[in-house]
């Protein structure tokens, strides 16, 4: 039977040349949801699923990208003035290229062939791995030195500007600078951050409810809105605030008259997740994982009622993993209304979890969910055709 052919061989079939590589994870957040865009705390880490980019040079000022998911091919003339958005999976790709280019970065035609192997529409930031990936292969393969704050920054923007996703900065940021086994304890104001260690005795168990109802996007861009004008309301009574990250919890109880019920909510949330993302960290130092679960699941009350993005498949699968031995944390992770869940587990209960949560699951909706036991894994780079081979056999 032959085997399959690697990345390399593919990109050779279709451009007829020799490629480099590179890659970029997904990422799950572990705790700290719907706090990037106010400008708070987040614990991620970055996960052993990736977006892998085979990329060489052209001889002209051409960008060409291949998706091998979707079995399309964009092309764009990169010093065009006129490049805009299809509204297309090419938004991604394109669009940081256009960002990189109005930074003052300048790219040399390039062909792409891209790969991706985080799930699509689980809250698992493919997106932000794409345009990682394509950041990290463009700036190579035009001889631009590589920063990854900037990076993460500039993919952001092509993210909020171009695609028009108003997203917060914490999936690139994290896609850049995980490392294997540790989480990241991120400020989404100063970008100042510190990796923290995870127990090797414990594995990231994501489940994936299988259900994406249609209100997530449009409901994440409400609830951005609805911080907004929290914070427009308050800064008559508060000097100085400029994102819900600059209140703590007695401020906002104190001035809590100013804001009707629901916008005070979608504070109220945002302001103790700040909180016990902070906590969390501490736990995650000391090694109790115990109060680092109790955390994950104060989170996951808060975005059930509070902020109310959840549903009931997620909180199903919530309610079905806090049961189960082994496991220290369950919460939803994500934007809401469907994706995934992250648990914290101990290896040695690993795969009696996933079997037992799959089946209840099952069991209660009908949908056969998809359970990936997972570690945190290093940041985006240059990856060895070895190293690429055995990733996509």
């Amino acid at each position: 039977m032959d085997r399959p052919l690697s990345l390399g061989e593919r990109f050779r079939v279709r451009f007829g040349a020799d490629a480099r590589f590179y890659r970029a994870p997904g990422r799950v957040n572990l705790i700290g949801e719907h706090t990037d865009y106010n400008e708070g705390f987040v614990l991620p880490a970055a996960i052993d699923f990736h977006c892998l980019v085979a990329a060489n040079r052209r001889p002209d000022h051409r960008l060409v990208v291949h998706s091998e998911d979707l079995h399309e091919t964009c092309e764009i003339e990169l010093s065009s003035d006129s490049i805009s958005r299809s509204q297309t999976w090419s938004d991604y790709p394109v669009g940081v290229a256009v960002h990189l280019q109005r930074a003052g970065f300048h790219l040399q035609g390039t062909n792409l062939l891209i790969h991706g192997e985080v799930p699509i529409g689980a809250g698992l930031s493919s997106s932000a791995a794409i345009e990682v990936a394509t950041a990290y292969a463009l700036l190579s393969v035009s001889g631009c030195s590589i920063d990854r704050v900037q990076v993460a920054r500039l993919c952001q923007e092509a993210e909020n500007e171009f695609v028009g996703a108003r997203c917060g900065v914490m999936d690139q940021f994290v896609s850049l600078h995980g490392r294997a086994g540790h989480a990241l304890i991120l400020d989404c104001r100063s970008l100042d951050y510190e990796l923290l260690s995870i127990p090797d005795f414990v594995c990231l168990v994501i489940c994936n409810t299988m259900v994406k109802h249609e209100l997530a996007s449009s409901e994440y861009n409400r609830r951005r809105a609805e911080c907004e004008e929290a914070v427009r309301r308050l800064s008559e009574a508060v000097p100085g605030i400029r994102a819900l990250r600059d209140l703590n919890p007695e401020q906002l109880e104190r001035h809590r008259a100013l804001l009707p019920e629901t916008i005070w909510r979608r504070a109220q949330h945002v302001v103790s997740e700040n909180a016990r993302t902070l906590e969390a960290a501490a736990a995650l130092r000391a090694g109790d994982l115990e109060e680092f679960g109790k955390r994950m699941a104060q989170s996951h009350h808060s975005l059930r009622d509070v902020y109310e993005v959840s549903c009931p498949e997620l909180d199903l699968m919530v309610q079905l993993a806090s049961g189960q031995r082994g496991a220290y944390g369950a919460r939803m992770t994500g934007g809401g209304f469907g994706g995934c869940t992250i648990n914290l587990v101990d290896k040695q209960h690993a795969e009696k979890f996933r079997r037992q949560v799959a089946k209840a699951y099952e069991n209660g909706t009908g949908l056969k969910p998809q359970i990936y036991v997972c570690s945190a894994a290093d940041g985006a780079g240059l990856v060895t055709p070895e190293m690429e081979f055995k990733e996509t056999t």
